[in-house]
C-alpha cells in the first residue's frame, strides 16, 4: 500500500481514497494500525472542518434531519461528510450499517460523503476509530463533519470528545422539566432539537421545547457558553422547519467560542482525552496475550479455588505487567 499516495489523493478530495483510507484506520490488525499512523501523519494538519456530533434515541429520525440539514449546507455551497455509527451485534459482531439507504438524496450529492462504521461492541455511542475518520474527513476537505452515534441512551457522551458542536435530538413529548435536569448527555448538549415539529405533532413538540428550555435555565452555567446557551429549538427535518434557524444558532455559538479562546483550548482538550485513551487501549491490548492470558487464568483459578483473594490477585497481576 502507497501510503503517500493515498495521503495525496484524500488531501485532492477523492472520494473512493477517503474511503479507502477510512477502512485503514478503522482496521484492528497490527500491521494496519502502523500504516494508519503513518497516513495521519501524512496528511495536512492545518485544516480544520466543524465536527458536530449529534445524539438521539432511536426513531427519532435522526437520519431524517441529517440529510435535510446536509442538503441544506450543499445549497450553501458547502462540503458535508457524515459519519454514521451502526450498533455491532453482540452475539454475531455484525452491523447492518443501513443509514446510507435513508439518505438517498444527499447521498448522490458530489459535495456529500456518507460512511456508516460499526461500532464494535464500543461503549459511549461511537466507533473506536471514529476520531481518526474525522480527521481523514478534515484533510480531505469537508467543510461541516457530522458524526451521528448509536443512540441508545443518556450515556452516548464520547462523541462530545470529539466534536465542536454537540446536538441531541428529541422527540415530542419525550419527557419533562425533570428529564431536561438528568445528568449526562443532557448536560452534554449544546442545542437541543425537538424534531417532528409538524402536523399534529407539532403542539407536542412546541410543548416539549418549551419544558426544556425551561430545564436548561435551571442547569449551572458553562463557561464555554455565552448567554441563552445551551438553547432548546423545535424543528422539522421531515418539512425543513427550524432548519436555517438552528444553524444560525450553531455558526454563531462556533464563532463567540472562536472569539473568546474556547475553541483552541477545547480542540487542546480532547487531544489529550484521546491520547490517554489510546494509552488506555493499548494497555488493554496487552492483556490479549498469550503470556498475559496464561497469567490471568492461572489467578483466575486460584481465585475460583478461594486460595487468593480477588484484590491481592489483581494488584499481583498488575505488578506483574510492569516488570
Amino acid at each position: 500500500m502507497d501510503i503517500t499516495d493515498i495521503a495525496q489523493r484524500v488531501s485532492a478530495g477523492e472520494r473512493r481514497a477517503l474511503a479507502r483510507a477510512i477502512t485503514l484506520v478503522e482496521s484492528g490488525r497490527a500491521d494496519h494500525r502502523v500504516l494508519a499512523g503513518q497516513l495521519l501523519a501524512a496528511l495536512p494538519q492545518d485544516r480544520q472542518a466543524l465536527r458536530i456530533g449529534l445524539s438521539g434515541t432511536p426513531g427519532v429520525g435522526k437520519s431524517t434531519f441529517i440529510e435535510s440539514f446536509g442538503m441544506m449546507l450543499i445549497r450553501q455551497g458547502l462540503r458535508v461528510a457524515v459519519l454514521a455509527v451502526d450498533p455491532s451485534s453482540s452475539r454475531s459482531g455484525g452491523s447492518i450499517l443501513g443509514d446510507k439507504t435513508r439518505m438517498d438524496l444527499l447521498s448522490r450529492e458530489a459535495d456529500a460523503f456518507i460512511r456508516p462504521s460499526p461500532s464494535q461492541t464500543h461503549l459511549g455511542g461511537v466507533a473506536r476509530r471514529s476520531r481518526e475518520a474525522v480527521r481523514l474527513c478534515e484533510a480531505a476537505g469537508f467543510d461541516v463533519v457530522l458524526i451521528e452515534t448509536v443512540g441508545v441512551g443518556q450515556s452516548e457522551t464520547v462523541v462530545a470528545e470529539m466534536s465542536d458542536l454537540f446536538l441531541l435530538l428529541l422527540a415530542p413529548a419525550g419527557g419533562d422539566e425533570l428529564q431536561g435536569v438528568k445528568r449526562g448527555i443532557m448536560e452534554m448538549a449544546d442545542i437541543i432539537l425537538v424534531n417532528k415539529a409538524d402536523g399534529d405533532l407539532k403542539p407536542a413538540a412546541v410543548r416539549t421545547q418549551a419544558d426544556y428550555a425551561g430545564a436548561l435555565r435551571l442547569l449551572r452555567k458553562r463557561p464555554q457558553d455565552p448567554d441563552g446557551y445551551p438553547l432548546a429549538m423545535a424543528v422539522s427535518a421531515l418539512q425543513e422547519n427550524g432548519l436555517a434557524e438552528a444553524w444560525e444558532s450553531m455558526t454563531a455559538l462556533v464563532n463567540w467560542r472562536r472569539d473568546e479562546g474556547f475553541w483552541d483550548k477545547t480542540r487542546a482538550a480532547q487531544a489529550r482525552y484521546w491520547f490517554e485513551e489510546d494509552v488506555k487501549q493499548r494497555l488493554l491490548a496487552q492483556l490479549q496475550g498469550a503470556e498475559a492470558r496464561a497469567a490471568l487464568a492461572a489467578l483466575g483459578d486460584k481465585v475460583a479455588e478461594g486460595d487468593v483473594d480477588p484484590s491481592a490477585a489483581a494488584q499481583s497481576f498488575v505488578e506483574g505487567l510492569g516488570r
